[in-house]
């Protein structure tokens, strides 16, 4: 194995960084654990891990080289995220007052249906792309990494995250009365909306 301890505990925390930011799998993530507690969102937190296999294994397999070789690609990676946050923020914002529940493409009840929308929500998220795509090769060095280096970034690329998810998805489901007022709910998407907003002004000067 190539790749040091201080190599993964980085990636790790930088991992967490990332969960911590706001996005489309924290608005899936809210609107099942909302709508149907614990039970209706770990099915998703097991499809987005589907994602944090696909990227990772991509940019080690040549994505990265795409972006070493064409430095405009990277650059517009992140004015399309930039873009993608700015208009989730204002859409968050404008139906602020709005159920989280009403979104049947989220909360539609089941195993498959929350699976399917956590893959979805991975593999469609702009700051995931950016960080797997532009970030990751940044850690390692991908031109010498062996098959049980491969093994353990991919692992940790699906085991921070699914540890995040499942918790904040726990936490939501303790708190989901509170949410159903609508006052809080206003609150929090109120929150959510600016936050991506933030995210999405800060990312092209990252």
């Amino acid at each position: 194995m190539t790749i040091s301890l201080l190599d993964m505990g980085l990636y790790s925390i930088a991992l967490l960084i990332l969960f911590l930011t706001p996005g489309p799998v924290w608005l899936a993530l809210l609107a099942r654990s909302v709508s149907g507690g614990f039970q209706a969102a770990w099915p998703l937190a097991l499809g987005v891990s589907v994602g944090d296999v696909v990227w990772p294994l991509l940019a080690i397999l040549g994505v990265s080289w795409i972006v070493s070789e064409f430095d405009p690609f990277l650059t517009v990676l992140r004015w399309v995220a930039c873009v993608v946050f700015l208009f989730m923020g204002w859409q968050v914002i404008r139906s602020a007052s709005k159920a989280i529940t009403s979104d049947s493409r989220l909360t539609r009840p089941g195993m498959w249906p929350g699976f399917v929308a956590g893959v979805v929500a991975i593999l469609g998220n702009p700051k995931a792309i950016l960080f797997y795509m532009g970030v990751l090769p940044g850690f390692f060095d991908l031109s010498v990494v062996t098959t049980t280096d491969i093994s353990v970034i991919v692992a940790l690329s699906v085991i921070v995250p699914l540890i995040g998810n499942l918790t904040f998805a726990f936490f939501i489901d303790r708190a989901r009365r509170v949410l159903r007022s609508p006052d809080a709910l206003r609150r929090t998407n109120l929150v959510a909306g600016w936050a991506l907003i933030c995210v999405g002004l800060v990312i092209p000067f990252t």
